[in-house]
């Protein structure tokens, strides 16, 4: 095989609070297309764009290792191999793992790469990034080995019309749950009750006291905060938690672009220690080794047509930057995607 033309997104300096488009430079190289045995080159097809990312290029310690400067930006995505040397992987074959911002990639392990069944009929392979890819695991997962909800629980979730929160808010009401959403605009949150089938919904961006619009929704308390948002969402809704409550913390997108002293880390514990609740960090890679019990169970919801999946599918590389700030503007409705 000839060198092949690659196009991929670096990260050339690391942001101080909102992350602007000079952070980013397009890079185009040339890939040797000659492999050895073990190796194998795949051609990305779609790039999730996701808030840990937020986090991967910060110099700071965390589950993962930061992204280097001048290094890919790391991401997780689905690839099709088109050139394998490698003893598990085949021409053609479907897979996901984390292949980076870029439109090819040459890769001699598999460490975290998985082959994915895409046969089905009339499959829409963006799932494997949302419903049954890592947010659907992390809505999974933190809503029942977290969370440990069960019938009857009152179950808020913030960013309730993003790729987590969405899936988390529909899994509650097949556990027999109330579900209220908080999320930005109308549209957002009609798409909330009308398609995901949320109980109720609150648009924080109405010009609304969130605390009153909390106690109105929630009448009898709240059993589970899922949170995705953190900072004065988090501080709103644990004013308003029921004996034993349990709060999830998903997430913190209000605060991932928070520079310096400016991020809010102050919250009022007294309501969680007089009603003996518990609050709870979670990151879905410690789940990594059950994924399969978790896809199994949410292809089967989906197949009895009791979870919706939404994507917001967005085109060409050279435009990350840019749908990257979505996720932190509220720009995005359901799982952000990058086609190549």
């Amino acid at each position: 095989m000839t060198s092949i033309k690659n196009k991929k997104i670096v990260l050339t300096s690391r942001p101080n609070g909102e992350v602007k488009t000079e952070c980013w430079k397009l890079v185009h190289e040339e890939i040797n297309g000659d492999i050895d045995p073990g190796e194998f080159i795949v051609k990305i097809d779609s790039i999730s764009i996701d808030p840990a990312m937020r986090g991967w290029i910060n110099n700071v310690e965390s589950y993962i290792p930061p992204v280097q400067i001048n290094e890919t930006m790391r991401a997780l995505g689905l690839a099709v191999v088109v050139d394998s040397k490698h003893e598990k992987f085949n021409k053609g074959d479907l897979l996901s793992g984390m292949f980076g911002v870029q439109e090819y990639c040459k890769l001699n392990s598999d460490y975290a790469i998985e082959k994915i069944d895409n046969t089905a009929e009339n499959i829409n392979t963006s799932i494997f990034l949302s419903a049954l890819g890592m947010p659907g695991m992390t809505a999974y997962f933190g809503l029942t080995d977290v969370a440990r909800i069960k019938a009857n629980d009152t179950v808020l979730i913030s960013g309730a019309a993003g790729a987590v929160g969405s899936i988390a808010g529909q899994i509650a009401k097949i556990k027999g749950c109330t579900v209220i959403g908080i999320a930005g605009g109308e549209d957002k949150c009609r798409y909330l009750i009308e398609e995901a089938g949320f109980d109720d919904a609150i648009d924080y961006k109405s010009n609304i006291d969130l605390n009153e619009a909390i106690a109105k929704s929630c009448p009898k308390g709240i059993d589970v905060f899922f949170d995705n948002v953190g900072g004065p969402t988090l501080d709103a809704a644990i004013k308003h938690i029921n004996h034993k409550a349990r709060i999830t913390v998903c997430g913190a997108i209000s605060q991932y672009n928070a520079a310096g002293l400016s991020i809010h880390a102050e919250i009022d514990y007294i309501p969680i220690l007089f009603n003996s609740a518990r609050l709870e960090g979670f990151v879905v890679l410690d789940y990594y080794h059950r994924y399969s019990e978790g896809v199994k169970e949410i292809v089967k919801w989906m197949n009895e047509g009791q979870i919706k999946s939404k994507e917001d599918i967005r085109h060409g590389i050279e435009n990350f930057g840019d749908y990257f700030n979505l996720l932190f503007n509220g720009g995005n409705f359901g799982k952000l995607i990058l086609k190549p």
